[in-house]
């Protein structure tokens, strides 16, 4: 077994800014599988282009000869599994490719691994892990006044994604306590941050605003989400690969609850400070409400004392300094936004990665 970490999923926003932070604080080789659907960017990697510690691989978690030819030529210490279908919106429209890659890929990763960590040395299963990153979504919504959810909550998934991330939590926690196998559970909150595919809240809001468009805002806008900036999560993951007690669970969240609309408004507050409009016009006048989706959760929060206590971490950023670097980010990456929104980051790929 080497140093090296496997992760999967390394070329979409979580898993890319992880890898990218990985290769910053830590020493170990990165081998990055990811099957580059719409969300997948490797224009996000290009900073580590001709890094001989990153690989990439251009693949899937369901394709067992894959993953155990790169079990078998890597050996890795640590597999971490970003690897995801991850918008409810698009779970609603098409549930069977969240099935496919989040439950049937997941179980197909797992079998791969659970036959290379029966193979290793009894010193080298000791020290390795699966570490699996998954969402607070699979606790279902909270009432105003509920506590935020602990990782003794009981699942009660409310969309396709989420049920789907929930099957794919069940199943870690199932080759834990059936095999043995040495797993971690992550469940974390919203994140936002550099690299954020423009679909969700944050990166729409931005893009549409700067492109003159409306600001939807699905129903009342009084949904309310923890925020955590993408870099306070990959750095409480490393910490719980590192130090997290095998078989548990730790929720990872900002401590930054906000009703979506509070999040449009300071997006729009701080646009009209640092990129105002030619007009004078504030970017709040674009907010347009639009029908709200089918079975939106009302509210989720994230109780992330648990790694804290057990494990010393809490988030550098609050969410007024999180988003201020992630709206700086997007006014200097207009070239990364132009190249997703218009699909170019495709040909990208192509060019720059003709061998993946």
């Amino acid at each position: 077994m080497n140093n090296t970490i496997l992760v999967t999923g390394g070329a979409g926003f979580i898993g890319s800014n992880f890898v990218l932070d990985w290769i910053t604080w830590e020493t170990d080789p990165v081998v990055n599988l990811d099957k580059l659907t719409y969300a997948g960017n490797l224009q996000n990697l290009a900073s580590l282009k001709g890094n001989p510690r990153h690989t990439f691989v251009r693949g899937d978690i369901g394709d067992s000869s894959l993953i155990d030819e790169l079990l078998a030529n890597h050996k890795p210490r640590a597999i971490v599994n970003f690897a995801a279908e991850s918008h409810v919106d698009r779970s609603i429209h098409g549930p069977g490719e969240f099935i496919q890659t989040n439950m049937v890929g997941t179980f197909h990763l797992l079998e791969s691994t659970r036959s290379y960590w029966g193979s290793l040395s009894e010193n080298d299963k000791k020290n390795f892990r699966f570490l699996h990153v998954s969402t607070d979504e699979v606790y279902g919504s909270l009432a105003p006044n509920d506590p935020a959810f602990k990782e003794t909550n009981t699942y009660e998934p409310n969309s396709p994604y989420s049920a789907s991330k929930a099957a794919s939590d069940h199943l870690v926690r199932a080759y834990h306590h059936t095999y043995g196998l040495p797993v971690l559970t992550t469940n974390c909150s919203n994140n936002y941050g550099p690299y954020h595919f423009p679909e969700k809240l944050i990166p729409l809001i931005i893009h549409n605003a700067l492109a003159d468009k409306p600001l939807p805002i699905y129903g009342d806008g009084q949904q309310i989400r923890d925020w955590l900036y993408v870099q306070d999560h990959c750095s409480a993951i490393r910490r719980v690969l590192q130090d997290g007690k095998i078989g548990e669970t730790y929720n990872i969240g900002g401590w930054n609850e906000k009703p979506n609309l509070e999040v449009v408004h300071t997006l729009c507050a701080m646009l009209d400070d640092l990129s105002p409009r030619a007009d004078g016009t504030p970017y709040a006048s674009q907010i347009t409400y639009v029908t709200d989706r089918p079975g939106h959760d009302r509210r989720y929060a994230i109780d992330a004392t648990k790694i804290n206590r057990e494990l010393g971490w809490k988030p550098a950023e609050t969410f007024e300094t999180g988003i201020r670097k992630t709206v700086e980010w997007h006014l200097t990456h207009q070239d990364w936004v132009r190249n997703v929104t218009s699909g170019d980051y495709k040909k990208w790929i192509e060019t720059n990665y003709a061998q993946s």
